[in-house]
């Protein structure tokens, strides 16, 4: 089994209540003894608390929740949610990162966490993994002011799963989980929900099957839980057994045959309003396909739903014909959304357009006429001239202008990092 074994050094490093925290920053208080909200005051008591404080959360309160269900016996303030700030303090601690490690070795996760490989760092210096986790973490809070939590794994699984369960309650905010561990600590974790990657939904599935917990989850026949899942099943067996074979590089590998696109959502999306995203996304990149006179054959849609549920997917679609046209393209990630979107809330998003060749005409088909199809060409033209010397924002549609719409601030990121 040691081939199944990977044998690294992976740190996940989140920030404590980021958001609440960044706002506590702003204001130079402390957010270990201040109660402030996150949330949109506009909204009413039933506004989605995007995060409180670690005060709030001492006492008992919990992020994504409604202000109307704190307790009316707890004083609190309320910050008005500002993306341009968390974006901007996400880069200040990425930048304190890349002072230990290259970019190639990190991994961002979601704007308050990210995956670190050191293995090839500590002999450099002369550290543990432990050691350089709590450097790491100092630096972090003397440079931005924030606090993080750090789990340490000889697999990324490990590490994210030492960090959630473990590290929030120990004192110096790390954990480190060894294979070693499996057994007493990784098997240990209740509810199924409780573990990564398991939803509520997922765990009355697995309940059915007589799986209440990750040991059962653990000495389950793989084959049955593939059968019965898909590759989703196969993947949950090999996490409750501590076995993930995942690089950083795998995530950063990029090709010059696609192109592709994702962000990090700042609140839960549903599939109502999530498509406004996945447009304004797709209209990215066939911005894009248009600049460099390229077309595109293979479509691909991955969609990451919230952390405190885990759980991905990410399935692609091949053309007939390669295009660069927005309305094939998105309406192609949309089949895609359709038909594997398990109504859970969404926090990551990416597109991808693969199979480029050099546009060379004008694909027609039975339903469009080339007049048709040239005067589209001809308005995306004058607006990508319009974008190209005024900037990105001086031409939007009017769906820009929704609260659930991301690509004005987007258009306007600190520092080109994607949140």
């Amino acid at each position: 089994m040691d081939s199944v074994y990977l044998k690294r050094n992976f740190l996940c490093i989140d920030l404590k209540s980021f958001f609440a925290s960044c706002e506590c920053i702003e204001r130079k208080l402390d957010p270990f003894k201040y109660p402030l909200v996150v949330a949109n005051p506009n909204q009413g008591s039933g506004a989605i608390t995007l995060a409180v404080t670690p005060y709030l959360k001492a006492l008992g309160l919990k992020s994504r929740g409604r202000l109307y269900e704190i307790p009316k016996n707890v004083k609190y303030f309320i910050a008005k949610p500002r993306m341009s700030l968390y974006i901007k303090k996400s880069t200040e601690v990425i930048n304190v990162y890349l002072k230990y490690v290259a970019k190639s070795d990190i991994h961002i996760y979601s704007i308050d966490e990210c995956f670190l490989d050191v293995t090839d760092y500590l002999k450099m210096y002369k550290k543990t993994d432990y050691e350089l986790a709590l450097e790491i973490l100092e630096d972090v809070k003397k440079t931005t002011g924030l606090c993080a939590t750090c789990g340490i794994g000889p697999n990324m699984l490990l590490a994210k799963i030492a960090m959630d369960i473990e590290a929030k309650h120990n004192k110096n905010f790390i954990a480190k989980w060894d294979y070693e561990d499996i057994e007493n600590k990784l098997w240990a974790i209740s509810p199924l929900s409780a573990f990564w990657g398991i939803g509520p939904r997922m765990e009355k599935n697995l309940n059915k099957l007589g799986i209440f917990s990750i040991r059962d989850l653990a000495f389950y026949d793989r084959d049955k839980l593939k059968k019965k899942f898909g590759v989703i099943g196969a993947e949950m067996w090999n996490h409750a057994n501590g076995i993930d074979l995942s690089r950083i590089g795998d995530f950063n590998k990029t090709s010059e045959k696609s192109y592709s696109h994702s962000q990090v959502l700042f609140k839960d999306y549903n599939g109502d309003n999530i498509k406004i995203i996945i447009r304004e996304m797709v209209e990215v990149l066939t911005s894009r396909l248009r600049h460099n006179k390229k077309t595109c054959q293979i479509i691909g849609l991955g969609i990451g739903y919230s952390k405190a549920i885990g759980g991905s997917f990410y399935h692609s679609v091949k053309l007939e014909n390669p295009t660069d046209s927005l309305e094939i393209i998105l309406a192609n990630c949309l089949m895609i959304f359709d038909k594997f979107y398990d109504n859970l809330p969404i926090r990551r998003v990416s597109v991808s357009c693969g199979g480029l060749k050099d546009k060379i005409g004008v694909q027609l088909n039975i339903f469009d006429s080339f007049e048709e199809v040239l005067e589209v060409e001809e308005i995306n033209r004058a607006i990508d001239e319009i974008n190209d010397k005024y900037g990105k924002n001086a031409l939007l549609k009017a769906s820009s202008l929704l609260e659930d719409s991301t690509i004005h601030e987007r258009n306007k990121k600190i520092g080109g990092h994607s949140a």
